[in-house]
C-alpha cells in the first residue's frame, strides 16, 4: 500500500489527495489510502531510517552538507495539528498554515530531505485537549524550531551520515547556543545570522557585525558565484574577517560577508567555524549550498506532493511527509544514476 501510495505522489495528478492517489492505485475509493495515514499500525520513523540510509548509500559524499530550514503548509480551519496564524516562508507573510521543519543533505550527486519534524506552537503545547483530539501524545512538549533543528543534526551525527559541512539561515544560525553546541562537537559550519548579531574579537567581547565589516577596505571584497540559481549564476561581493583571536592552532571562526552587487546596502551575515586551511571559496560554496534545500522544497512539493494533503492529526502528518521524502529521495537517486543516460527525472513535465 506504501508503494502504491507514493506511485500516486509521482503521478501527474493536478490534485494528489485520498480520492485522487486512490484512483490512480485502482481502489474504488479512499478508505485504503486514508488507514494507511491514519489508523494501520506502521513506524514512519523506522521508515524515515530507511530513507536516510537509502539517501546515504546512494549519494554519501565526505564533503557533504546539513542543512536546515522549513516551510510552510497552508490549511483551512483550526483543526490540523499545530496550524495557526504564524509565518509562512512559502507564501512570504503571516498565514494560517503548519510548519515543518526539514534537514537535507546535500552532496556532489545530489540532494535530498533525510529528516523533519511539525512544529507546534505554544498555543497547541499548552492545551492538552486539543492536542489529544490531534492525536499528538501527553510527551510530546513544546519544541523551538531550533531545537527541533538541533535535534535532527545530533540525530544525523548519530547515524554516523557522512558530512563535513552544516549550513541553516539566519533563523537558526542566530542561536549562539546551537553555535555553540556545534562548536563543542566539532562539526564545521557556516550559519547566516543577522546584523545585530555580536561576535568576540580583540577590541570587543560583543562586537556587532555590521559595525566589524562596514570600514573594511574596497580590495578585500571578492567577486564570487556562490552557485547555480535560478536565473543563471548568483553572483554577489564577498569579505570575511578572522573572529574569536582564541582558539585551536588548526581551527578558524569567521565572520562572513554577503554583498549585493546592485544594492551594496544590502549585506548578509554569516558565521563561520572552519578549518584553518579552509579558503574563502570554501565558506562560499558552503553558504550557497543553503539554496539546496530551496530545491528540495520545490521538487517535492511540486512532484511528490509533499503539501498535497488532506490530513488532521499528527500521526498522519508525519506519514504523509515521509511517504513524500522517500518519493524525492528516489527521484534524486534515479537522476544521480541517470543523468547522462537520458531526461532529468527532476525536470520532468508534471
Amino acid at each position: 500500500m506504501a508503494l502504491a501510495y507514493m506511485r500516486g505522489l509521482l503521478a501527474p495528478l493536478e490534485r494528489k489527495n485520498g480520492w485522487t492517489v486512490a484512483e490512480e492505485a485502482g481502489h474504488g475509493g479512499p478508505d485504503r489510502i486514508q488507514r494507511l495515514l491514519n489508523r494501520i499500525d506502521w513506524d514512519a520513523d523506522g521508515v524515515l531510517g530507511d530513507v536516510r540510509e537509502y539517501a546515504v548509500e546512494h549519494l554519501a559524499d565526505p564533503g557533504g552538507v546539513l542543512i536546515v530550514d522549513d516551510t510552510g503548509f497552508l490549511k483551512k480551519g483550526v483543526r490540523s495539528a499545530g496550524v495557526q496564524r504564524q509565518y509562512s516562508g512559502t507564501a512570504g507573510r503571516t498565514e494560517n498554515c503548519q510548519v515543518g521543519v526539514f534537514l537535507a543533505y546535500s552532496g556532489k550527486l545530489g540532494r535530498t530531505l533525510i529528516d523533519r519534524a511539525l512544529y507546534l506552537p505554544k498555543s497547541w503545547t499548552g492545551d492538552r485537549e486539543r492536542c489529544r483530539a490531534a492525536g499528538i501524545g501527553d510527551e510530546v512538549e513544546f519544541a523551538t524550531k531550533v531545537q527541533l533543528a538541533r535535534a535532527m543534526v545530533r540525530r544525523a551525527i548519530d547515524d554516523k551520515i557522512p558530512f563535513r559541512w552544516v549550513t541553516a539561515d539566519a533563523g537558526y544560525g542566530y542561536s549562539k547556543g546551537w553555535r555553540t553546541e556545534l562548536e563543542q562537537a566539532d562539526i564545521f559550519h557556516v550559519v547566516a545570522t543577522t546584523r545585530h548579531d555580536t561576535v568576540v574579537t580583540r577590541r570587543a567581547l560583543d562586537h556587532p557585525l555590521h559595525d566589524l565589516m562596514a570600514d573594511l577596505p574596497r580590495q578585500k571584497w571578492k567577486r564570487r558565484s556562490c552557485g547555480e540559481g535560478a536565473h543563471g549564476l548568483r553572483i554577489y561581493d564577498w569579505a570575511r574577517v578572522e573572529v574569536r583571536p582564541w582558539h585551536r592552532p588548526d581551527r578558524r571562526h569567521w565572520v562572513l560577508a554577503r554583498r549585493s552587487i546592485t544594492d551594496p546596502t544590502r549585506v548578509a551575515y554569516y558565521i563561520a567555524y572552519a578549518p584553518a586551511e579552509a579558503t574563502l571559496n570554501e565558506l562560499i560554496a558552503v553558504a550557497g549550498a543553503r539554496w539546496a534545500i530551496e530545491e528540495c522544497f520545490q521538487t517535492a512539493k511540486g512532484q511528490c506532493g509533499l503539501d498535497d494533503y488532506q490530513i488532521r492529526r499528527y500521526p498522519g502528518w508525519y506519514r504523509h511527509i515521509t511517504l513524500a521524502m522517500a518519493t524525492h529521495a528516489y527521484l534524486t537517486v534515479m537522476r544521480a544514476q541517470h543523468l547522462e543516460k537520458g531526461p532529468d527525472p527532476l525536470e520532468r513535465q508534471t
